[in-house]
């Protein structure tokens, strides 16, 4: 059990929601303070108010503060720069410094595709996988994460053997901005996030009635009227757009993927589209076809899949020479799941671990 506290913040334009975590536990109720998107002076006086409630309900200092925020951001140094829907976020805001100056606690600030990444990399998919592969008597086990949020935007976080990947800019992991395979002039996330939902199905059925994707999702499900065929298309679409930027990335990171976001309850529509994107073939200017990725990707949303992904593929090979055995497992594969957490729980404890680790290597 580790004893110490991290003040957390589920930054959104509506609300700001504050709370603690100990021991990968939240221990006080949260604290919900409306949102100051147009006053940069009410904003900061908000946010130390917020953090000022749940300190004075902890039976304890707090050891740090630790969140998402949206960016763009230069978040090692914690400054917040000019935000599409906090326009009092302008020319740069240092509010990591000012929190850490205000609270004398160290402060940890990050987007929220990174948290959501290395929370599922810590506590999520990663070590719940992992364990089931050691439970089926497979040696593999994985190391590297590809976490993706499908909700408003296209969201995505990278951890490598344990470590975040930041990047010099504070960019790496960010696949928004990839190319769009239907769309080439346009962005990754025009076709992957809730408004390519919408526009698909609006196109395809001609409804204009402005619905949700939980409407959408509930036109798929046939438990409400509507275009049933254009409303599945909807979410296979995405998931053949999110499968593409996928693609590539994993080619680098070669390792797990978990999805989640508000998007990823149509996961039954989106996932077999976006796995059937991965193992598209390509070829050389000669003819010969190639499988896109080294390696198998599996839908461990699909029993079937998730049972052949832990079966036991290592076999023993003679060293040369001797009658020595190696053991050796030539199966390269992936996975790609929901993630069982949930986005805000997995943004919660990647923010709250983040934390810990940043101050155990201080």
């Amino acid at each position: 059990m580790d004893k110490r506290i991290v003040m957390t913040l589920d930054a959104g334009g509506t609300n700001m929601v504050f709370s603690a975590i100990q021991d990968k536990k939240e221990i006080v109720p949260p604290v919900i303070l409306p949102s100051e998107v147009n006053d940069i002076d009410k904003c900061l006086n908000m946010l130390v108010n917020g953090f000022e409630k749940v300190r004075d309900l902890l039976p304890e200092k707090p050891s740090a503060i630790s969140f998402a925020f949206p960016g763009p951001a230069d978040y090692e140094a914690g400054i917040i720069g000019d935000l599409p829907n906090f326009p009092a976020f302008r020319g740069g805001v240092a509010l990591g410094p000012f929190l850490k100056a205000r609270f004398q606690i160290p402060v940890f600030i990050n987007n929220d595709g990174n948290l959501f990444a290395y929370g599922e990399a810590t506590e999520g998919i990663l070590p719940a996988i992992n364990k089931e592969l050691l439970a089926a008597g497979s040696s593999k086990c994985y190391r590297n994460l590809l976490g993706i949020t499908l909700g408003t935007g296209f969201g995505a976080g990278v951890v490598i053997d344990g470590k975040l990947l930041v990047g010099d800019n504070g960019a790496g992991g960010d696949m928004w901005c990839f190319r769009n395979k239907r769309y080439p002039d346009c962005i990754a996330e025009e076709s992957v996030s809730i408004r390519a939902v919408k526009r698909v199905y609006t196109s395809l059925s001609g409804d204009n009635s402005n619905l949700t994707p939980k409407d959408i999702f509930e036109i798929a499900e046939g438990t409400r009227s509507g275009n049933q065929k254009a409303a599945i298309f909807s979410f296979e679409e995405l998931g053949e757009m999110a499968g593409n930027a996928i693609a590539e990335a994993i080619t680098l990171i070669d390792g797990l993927v978990v999805i989640g976001g508000g998007l990823a309850g149509a996961g039954k529509y989106i996932l077999p589209a976006l796995v059937r994107e991965l193992k598209e073939p390509l070829q050389m200017m000669n003819g010969t076809c190639f499988a896109r990725l080294q390696m198998e990707p599996f839908n461990l949303e699909d029993p079937a899949d998730r049972k052949k992904f832990l079966e036991k593929q290592c076999k023993q090979i003679r060293i040369p020479g001797t009658e020595q055995y190696v053991d050796y497992d030539p199966y390269k594969r992936i996975g790609v799941a929901i993630s069982q957490l949930g986005a805000n729980r997995a943004i919660a404890l990647g923010a709250y671990k983040f934390a810990l680790n940043k101050l155990n290597e201080q």
